[in-house]
């Protein structure tokens, strides 16, 4: 009898204490997810969402949205919403507190690229054409930005007029594409190592011609570079970049070479380099 009430209290303060640690453990939560359904696209798109601190929707305050093409959990997400709480917090004010929308990505090749009349191209560039089962999307995929996605968080969370964009290789010719063809969807544009061979660069062909056309309003353009010893080619067509924003002048431009960065390492630093060059003064220096 004794045994079977000892054995009777050791599961009772087993039971009780994994009661105890499930009480004080809970989720630990960055953010929310939506889901958007896009007529243009055809398709649905998850929307991962940060929210600032004390964002409440019944208050008056409206935040900067800040957009992130390769915006799922695995991909920009999670550290990139991590530099905007960092910037944003009372004691820091590099900025005002912003909602950041990553968007996940479901084919960025045929997303992120512009049509062209043949694909020869992508072999001279070394990829096989194979691995571009599917491109030419950019059309649409803007289309999806200004006439549902912005609309979407518009009307779904509390925002104000201010819009940044952030872009990386791929998504980085698309955030350029976007900066030639529709300036006035975003403020700040933070291009990354873009991959501006598509098309025989084509962008850069037509950048000047573009941008004369469409740009009507000031923009701010931050342009990171990795290691040119890794790409040569790559730090070529983003210094050609480079001169024909500098000569806009709507365009504050704003050129990083990172030397002690790659391609596949560059774009956490250049996003905390973006927002640094863009706004430099915090609250404690202004």
């Amino acid at each position: 009898m004794k045994i079977n009430s000892i054995f009777l209290i050791l599961i009772t303060l087993i039971i009780s204490g994994f009661c105890s640690a499930q009480e004080k453990s809970k989720p630990l939560t960055i953010g929310k997810s939506d889901l958007l359904s896009s007529k243009i696209l055809n398709e649905n798109r998850t929307l991962n969402i940060y929210l600032p601190e004390n964002y409440n929707a019944n208050d008056t305050i409206n935040y900067p949205v800040i957009y992130i093409l390769d915006g799922g959990m695995e991909e920009d997400f999670l550290h990139i919403a991590g530099i905007v709480r960092f910037n944003t917090q009372d004691w820091i004010g590099r900025f005002p507190r912003s909602i950041v929308v990553g968007i996940e990505g479901n084919t960025r090749k045929r997303d992120f690229t512009f049509t062209v009349s043949n694909i020869d191209f992508i072999e001279k560039e070394g990829f096989s054409k194979s691995s571009f089962p599917q491109c030419g999307g950019s059309g649409k995929y803007m289309d999806f930005i200004e006439k549902e996605l912005q609309p979407y968080i518009n009307k779904t969370y509390k925002t104000d007029a201010k819009k940044t964009i952030i872009g990386e290789s791929l998504a980085g010719l698309i955030t350029t594409e976007i900066l030639l063809k529709r300036p006035h969807l975003f403020d700040d544009y933070i291009i990354i190592s873009p991959s501006l061979w598509w098309g025989e660069q084509l962008l850069l062909t037509d950048a000047e011609t573009l941008l004369n056309k469409n740009l009507s309003k000031k923009v701010n353009v931050y342009l990171g570079v990795p290691n040119k010893e890794e790409d040569i080619k790559m730090y070529n067509e983003s210094e050609m970049l480079q001169k024909l924003l500098k000569s806009q002048k709507n365009i504050n431009l704003i050129f990083d070479y990172m030397p002690e960065e790659l391609h596949s390492t560059i774009i956490h630093q250049a996003v905390y380099n973006a927002f640094k060059k863009l706004y430099p003064k915090t609250a404690y220096s202004k």
